[in-house]
């Protein structure tokens, strides 16, 4: 019960980051959302196992903290940046080691994969690669250039948007590209992942 509170506590601090960020840099917290991330990450830290883990999340958290004394309200808008460049950083490293991330999901789902699917599956993990890189550049160009309004309409709404677009577009075209093929609906797909993504991201992680 208490691991599902502080799932949903995590889950619920990275929706509204961006929003919390904002009321803070006009009530003059903003230190508070970084801070709340920072404790997040050094309990995180000292509850792992792995060493390496252990290590890189500590020093993230002292980092972050860091940043709050000098240079308080770009740090605040730097945690999606970091979370963008994570998440191309998972997907990249999946391409250059392999299988490419949506590969491992889908074999899940298929026994026998058609080489077309392997090929259109490696494409759309660059896809993905991609499109986080781009959120990297844009969440940080408007942290450093950009009005907080700006920053925070495009870290807390449009980025998200952007994703479900994606999302909801490769699913339409897959249905085009393969018309023959038996895809599962969208609710098994995403059961799926819910009960698979531990593991696969340990995997990746090790490899």
């Amino acid at each position: 019960m208490l691991a599902a509170l502080r799932k949903l506590f995590t889950s619920s601090l990275f929706l509204l980051y961006p929003y919390l960020v904002y009321r803070g840099l006009q009530a003059g917290f903003v230190w508070l959302a970084p801070a709340i991330v920072s404790a997040i990450l050094l309990q995180q830290a000292l509850g792992a196992t792995d060493v390496g883990v252990r290590n890189k999340k500590a020093l993230l958290a002292l980092s972050l903290m860091g940043g709050m004394v000098f240079f308080p309200d770009f740090t605040a808008k730097l945690i999606p940046s970091l979370i963008q460049l994570a998440l191309m950083h998972f997907f990249g490293k999946t391409l250059i080691k392999g299988p490419p991330l949506i590969e491992r999901f889908v074999r899940l789902e298929f026994s026998d994969i058609p080489e077309e699917l392997l090929t259109y599956v490696r494409h759309l993990t660059i896809v993905w690669t991609a499109f986080f890189g781009f959120n990297v550049l844009m969440c940080s160009g408007l942290a450093l250039w950009g009005q907080p309004a700006w920053w925070a309409l495009y870290s807390g709404v449009i980025m998200f948007a952007l994703t479900g677009l994606l999302m909801v577009g490769e699913y339409i075209f897959r249905h085009y590209r393969f018309p023959t093929l038996e895809i599962p609906d969208v609710k098994a797909s995403m059961r799926t992942m819910i009960l698979n993504s531990r593991q696969i991201w340990l995997d990746v992680q090790a490899s």
